[in-house]
């Protein structure tokens, strides 16, 4: 399984959990785990999801969800699990 991490973090808007979400389903990447809170007007989400039955390499996971962060506001970020397994390591 290629698990990988997804957060997202930006001033809280309407729609970026479908914005997000509808991404994934698009391009058959099954989300294991969800977590989202908003603080002070700030939105935060953590996923981990399964991208192993999507067609695109991560890269361009990666890339297409920058670009979508871009046009609604916020930052997303794709990490690998195994990446940041070991950069969260003690």
């Amino acid at each position: 399984m290629k698990k990988t991490i997804i957060t997202v973090v930006g001033k809280d808007t309407v729609g970026i959990i479908a914005k997000v979400c509808t991404y994934l389903a698009d391009n058959n990447i099954n989300i294991l785990d969800i977590s989202q809170t908003i603080v002070s007007g700030y939105f935060n989400m953590m996923m981990i999801v399964d991208a192993n039955a999507s067609a695109k390499p991560f890269g361009d996971i990666s890339a297409d969800l920058d670009r979508l962060g871009e046009a609604i506001g916020v930052k997303i970020k794709c990490q690998r699990e195994e990446i940041f397994e070991m950069m969260h390591r003690i």
